[in-house]
């Protein structure tokens, strides 16, 4: 068992309360011991299986700074740090997800290592087998009670005022796009001419912001995500864990842990989960519609 730092700091016991370590706005770690933290959040399968020897190299970093790290929570050396991660991988929660995670082959790597890049079939399969193990890692990791709270909150706004940019402005114009089709009000702000300041100026008390970003969180969705929490608006943020900037002043977050193949994020847990989260917005609108037509029928006056 790891060792406490003080009698108001508990154990680590298991995977939950390292993801609330983590999270603690009172955390403060230097930039390497904070890159092997996402580094671990967003791949918790690949620290339960490979050696420190791997997982160095996977994530950019020195040996010693995984060893580090894991004595900064209060372990006594990476082995300790390392159960907590194949605890979560061989406890009931995972079991099924792990045998249908088999039907891939070969596990999600941060790397394209062992890829013969020259070959578009070797190419395409990798993809596709990432993508596989994304999928099912979205499915078994996503908080459905958090889901079901982002629906509604979605549905009663007024108006959706998407937030993305660079590698996550795909996502966020196709939410817009997508809220759009179903007959919910959708606003993009994409940052026009510089303009974010003035896209949001107009947001009402019952708006709702939904910022999409993931590492390296870029500074200007930060910033609109910042302004909005400071002008009292809501925020909903789909982001890569629990230490993304986004996350911490969000009123819901929602984590898809996206997979790498070298300097390529997959989009496509992303793209599943805003896919669903309009579906379900969409029946919330139609059948609201549908009663208030209902009630006007009724009462003609």
């Amino acid at each position: 068992m790891p060792q406490a730092e003080s009698s108001s700091r508990p154990e680590i016991a298991n995977f939950d309360d390292l993801v609330a370590r983590l999270s603690e706005p009172e955390l403060r770690l230097p930039k390497r011991l904070k890159q092997v933290a996402k580094f671990v959040l967003n791949n918790p399968e690949d620290t339960a299986i490979y050696s420190i020897v791997e997982l160095s190299r996977m994530a950019d970093v020195p040996i010693s700074t995984f060893t580090r790290f894991s004595k900064e929570l209060g372990f006594a050396g990476f082995s300790e740090f390392q159960s907590v991660f194949r605890q979560r991988l061989l406890g009931p929660k995972t079991t099924d997800t792990d045998r249908r995670r088999a039907l891939a082959d070969t596990p999600l790597r941060d790397t394209t290592s062992g890829i013969d890049l020259d070959d578009p079939n070797a190419v395409f399969d990798a993809f596709i087998h990432a993508g596989i193990d994304t999928l099912l890692r979205l499915e078994d990791e996503v908080d459905r009670s958090v889901l079901a709270d982002f629906v509604s909150t979605l549905a009663e706004a007024r108006t959706i005022h998407i937030v993305s940019a660079r590698g996550a402005f795909g996502v966020g114009a196709y939410c817009f796009y997508g809220f759009s089709q179903v007959g919910k009000h959708a606003n993009l702000i994409d940052n026009t001419g510089a303009m974010r300041a003035e896209q949001i100026r107009f947001m009402q008390p019952e708006d709702v912001a939904l910022v999409i970003t993931f590492d390296d969180y870029t500074a200007e969705t930060l910033e609109i995500a910042e302004k909005v929490v400071a002008k009292g608006h809501r925020l909903l943020c789909i982001t890569d864990n629990e230490m993304s900037p986004a996350a911490r002043i969000a009123s819901h977050a929602l984590y898809v842990r996206e997979g790498h193949l070298g300097h390529f994020r997959l989009q496509i847990p992303a793209m599943a989960l805003c896919q669903s989260l309009i579906v379900s917005v969409g029946r919330k609108v139609s059948r609201g519609s549908r009663k208030q037509q209902r009630s006007q029928a009724a009462d003609p006056s």
